[in-house]
């Protein structure tokens, strides 16, 4: 990765073959012995609202020794694209990371949103890494907004996208199969 004196003006970055195909079926295969739930929002703290603006199924991977090098690596990750991007002040993640399902017969999509929600741990930065297959599915874009343009971000499988937390972003409506992601966020103390 090159030092870029302007990489921090970009609204995102993508660490493209984050992860092998087999690592990807091994996250895949954990994620899906967990119970799915139908995807909350969180306007207020310890208020969860179910809301049309998010249709998708999510659950909390937990860490443990069977996933802690999936932590492990995403941890690196974070710390690399945060040292050489955004250079926040970061002290870990805020949450465990979230399994996250998008199925064309539920119509999974989650509309224009930032990460940042009520809490004592800041999210600051937002990570999402793709497991499924592009020809997986149709649709279920997850697309940035900044400034007057909205980009779409790598849909390869294994690519890990970061963005800070209070970008805008949406994952489009699936039109067709079923999309997984890994999600996850970075947090530090308020910024200053």
């Amino acid at each position: 990765m090159q030092d870029d004196p302007y990489s921090q003006l970009r609204p995102f970055a993508v660490w493209e073959h984050a992860f092998t195909a087999p690592e990807l079926d091994a996250i895949v295969a954990l994620g899906d012995r967990l119970r799915l739930e139908k995807a909350t929002i969180t306007y207020q703290p310890g208020e969860d609202t179910d809301d049309p603006t998010r249709i998708t199924r999510t659950a909390w991977l937990g860490r443990d020794a069977q996933t802690s090098w999936i932590y492990e690596r995403m941890e690196r990750i974070a710390r690399t694209l945060n040292n050489h991007i955004y250079r926040f002040d970061l002290t870990g993640f805020s949450d465990l990371f979230q399994y996250t399902v998008y199925r064309a017969e539920e119509g999974g999509h989650f509309d224009w949103h930032i990460d940042q929600i009520p809490q004592p741990a800041l999210r600051k930065l937002s990570f999402s890494l793709q497991l499924s297959d592009p020809s997986d599915y149709e649709g279920c874009d997850l697309e940035i907004h900044a400034g007057t343009r909205i980009d779409k971000v790598s849909r390869a499988r294994g690519a890990v996208v970061a963005f800070p937390a209070y970008v805008i972003h949406r994952v489009t409506p699936i039109r067709a199969g079923t999309r997984k992601a890994l999600v996850c966020w970075a947090a530090g103390p308020h910024f200053r």
